[in-house]
């Protein structure tokens, strides 16, 4: 199927009648009158070979393709938007716009929040938005990048897209001031017998290598969605926990905790920002890469 051969209004039809699951609703959605949208409805059937939509009862319900569209047509229009509002320039201090990043709170707080105050200092009127990474960024990275502006993550979790490195930082340990099990310094033989609290995502997936690569198996007694939690976890208790040491340094005082360096070489983490390729030569997007970068270096210097 050639997109040539296509009319692209159909897909904000499906999109609409995937979402409403009503003709009627679906057409007041995108301003078509019901015979209008109904007609839509008969090509779109013609077109997949299948009913979308299927009655049950006095309602609609989605079929088996009908489902598996539903997250694709909405990826799909999320896309065209992003390719039809592209710009041939981008003026920062007289422009209205706003930019969706995904992230981490440990990049937020790092990164986030310093680039945010120099957007305000030299674009007042564009706008940043943080929205927390998807699970399924490693296996869906295209479609994960298609929904954003950019995904604020280290090497090693996805490859294959753009990226400008931001910052490097290094992985830390952090102990309770009160767990008198460990010294002066952390052994491998503490990393193998203490109980830990760790991030459930992905994003420390090297460091998480590599200590199966040295024989060690944490013993996961928390996990959570957030590092900035992890101090509060680790105080008061046998815990240990992996951080990045710039978000540790961030936090300091914050919970009756030890920061301490690893017991081996640990991998670095290099932040970077990723984008999808219909982002490239957009001006706006142009705008924001430099600026990153340049906060970036900031932080490194």
């Amino acid at each position: 199927m050639h997109l040539s051969g296509l009319d692209l209004n159909l897909v904000l039809s499906l999109r609409a009648l995937l979402e409403e699951r009503n003709v009627t609703r679906a057409g007041q959605r995108i301003g078509l009158s019901q015979p209008a949208m109904s007609a839509a409805l008969a090509r779109l059937r013609r077109h997949f070979d299948d009913e979308l939509l299927s009655r049950v009862g006095g309602q609609y319900e989605l079929t088996a393709l009908g489902r598996a569209l539903l997250d694709r047509t909405a990826t799909a229009c999320d896309l065209l938007e992003r390719v039809f509002s592209s710009r041939a320039d981008f003026v920062p201090g007289t422009e209205r716009h706003e930019f969706t990043l995904l992230s981490s709170d440990y990049a937020v707080a790092v990164f986030g929040a310093e680039l945010a105050r120099t957007v305000h200092a030299e674009a007042p009127g564009v706008r940043l938005r943080f929205r927390r990474t998807p699970a399924d960024v490693t296996e869906e990275s295209g479609t994960v990048l298609s929904t954003a502006d950019g995904l604020l993550m280290p090497h090693g979790i996805i490859s294959g897209f753009p990226a400008v490195d931001l910052f490097a930082d290094r992985w830390a340990f952090l102990v309770a001031d009160s767990n008198d099990e460990v010294g002066d310094r952390l052994t491998m033989a503490d990393l193998a017998r203490l109980p830990w609290v760790i991030y459930q995502r992905t994003y420390d997936a090297p460091a998480a290598r590599q200590l199966s690569m040295l024989g060690i198996d944490p013993q996961v007694e928390v996990s959570v969605d957030s590092f900035q939690v992890l101090p509060f976890l680790v105080a008061g208790t046998r815990r240990i926990a992996l951080v990045q040491r710039r978000l540790a340094d961030l936090l300091h005082g914050v919970a009756a905790v030890r920061v301490m360096d690893p017991p081996y070489e640990v991998v670095p983490v290099q932040e970077a920002l990723w984008w999808h390729p219909v982002h490239t030569h957009d001006a706006a997007h142009i705008w924001l890469r430099e600026t990153a970068a340049r906060v970036g270096a900031g932080l490194a210097s």
